[in-house]
């Protein structure tokens, strides 16, 4: 009996995944552990792995399928002695198949399906032209080559006396559609008095894009990544949901990288090379110990308060950003940070991280001083109530102890706070345990 292979859930908020690809085929041998997919979620690209062996009898959802729903079939796997299918079949069983293998846009196509058997009847019956019209005005009676026009909306044009040679379209190629008659002028009648015909032929501002062919600068239109629908509407949502609150410091770096120096002196013949990334997430989670009253979490009618600092540190990936955690960060010395930090970055860029290393963190840190970025503001990732955004270290002036100006290297660190669960006050509280901590490093050791 054919045994059933049915879209995970790989993480406990994963509703739908994609496809991302095959890596079997029909009758192929496989046994418990064999890779047999990749599978894409919101935040990463995970391999999904046979639990049964057998031979692969049939695949039901074609690479490159989207919104495939999770217990979905995708796949069956046969025992020995039943016969394996022979190909990939070419449907989806994903409960919406993606409409871009269609050759005609899914809106238009859909409304012609739904209009035709009306259409039809309508046609059927001899109809009385309508009050005042001359003739049916479709698109071919103008004379004009270029109109495009789909046949649901010529029809109708025909049927309402709708001169198609003035309705602009928002379909593919300025292909007009039945949304485009809407409030065109019926009957045949002109738009406009003859005496405007001057101005009508005058070139109108460009009106606001309805769809990416109204732009004519040459272009391709991208496709968002799943993760990069979930950032666009994580980030839009803490926008509008959170009142932020920010916080800015200058901090002095000259003994936080002195102390780097010697560290990674003694450290070099165990192979681990501090960075200073990972001396700041550390200064961060002591900070959030220190200050309870920001390792919090706003969930409505109540909050969450922490008792240990787990750190989602900011990396950026191709096709956009994931946010890695490093766990209990108040309570691992500063290698064991190092070395975590670079595996969760490594496993990141290549998409293999488990839900588990990148969902939950008590608070952010977000670095882009190594892209020359002097300062900025970051935004909370929910449902985290606060986030450290660290800007590059530069020389600058600098007035020391005794009123002595010299030249130190110092950077801004803002961070942002969720003013529902963190007043101002503690907020300045942990800024400032933080830049106590960075200037005097010997703290992050002890």
């Amino acid at each position: 009996m054919a045994i059933e292979i049915k879209m995970p859930a790989l993480s406990p908020t994963m509703e739908e995944g994609t496809i991302a690809k095959w890596l079997v085929k029909a009758g192929d041998k496989v046994a418990s552990g064999d890779l047999l997919a990749e599978i894409e979620t919101d935040k990463a690209t995970m391999e999904f792995e046979a639990i049964d062996e057998g031979t692969v009898g049939e695949i039901r959802v074609a690479e490159g399928t989207e919104n495939v729903k999770v217990g979905t079939v995708i796949a069956t796997i046969v025992e020995e002695g039943e016969e394996a299918g022979a190909a990939p079949a070419p449907r989806a069983e994903a409960p919406e198949p993606a409409p871009a293998a269609a050759p005609t846009p899914p809106a238009e196509k859909s409304e012609e399906k739904k209009e035709e058997p009306k259409m039809a009847q309508a046609e059927a019956k001899p109809q009385p032209a309508p009050a005042g019209a001359a003739a049916p005005a479709p698109s071919v009676s103008h004379g004009d080559a270029r109109v495009k026009v789909s046949p649901l909306a010529r029809r109708l044009a025909a049927n309402d006396g709708i001169d198609l040679s003035v309705v602009k379209g928002s379909g593919p190629g300025g292909r007009i559609v039945k949304a485009d008659l809407a409030g065109a002028p019926k009957g045949g009648a002109a738009p406009a008095p003859a005496a405007s015909a001057s101005k009508a032929a005058t070139p109108a501002p460009a009106p606001t894009a309805s769809s990416p062919t109204d732009y004519p600068t040459p272009h391709e239109v991208v496709k968002l990544s799943g993760m990069r629908k979930t950032i666009a509407r994580r980030l839009t949502e803490s926008k509008q949901t959170v009142p932020h609150i920010y916080l800015t410091v200058d901090v002095r770096l000259d003994a936080l990288v002195k102390l780097r120096m010697e560290l990674n002196d003694a450290l070099s013949s165990r192979g681990v090379k501090l960075s200073v990334n990972d001396m700041l997430v550390k200064a961060l989670g002591i900070a959030l110990v220190q200050v309870p009253e920001c390792n919090v979490q706003f969930q409505g009618d109540t909050m969450l308060k922490f008792s240990r600092a787990d750190i989602s540190v900011a990396v950026s990936i191709p096709g956009g950003l994931i946010t890695p955690i490093v766990t209990s960060v108040d309570t691992k010395s500063l290698s064991d940070i190092s070395v975590e930090m670079k595996d969760l970055a490594a496993r990141a860029k290549e998409g293999k991280l488990q839900p588990s290393e990148y969902q939950g963190g008590t608070a952010s840190l977000s670095n882009m001083g190594m892209m020359g970025i002097t300062q900025f503001d970051a935004v909370i990732n929910p449902p985290q109530a606060m986030i450290l955004a660290v800007s590059a270290g530069e020389k600058r002036p600098w007035v020391f102890p005794g009123d002595v100006l010299g030249v130190a290297t110092a950077m801004y660190v803002t961070g942002s706070f969720d003013h529902r669960a963190i007043d101002g006050a503690d907020g300045a509280r942990l800024m400032g345990v933080f830049k106590g901590l960075v200037e005097k490093p010997l703290g992050l050791v002890a």
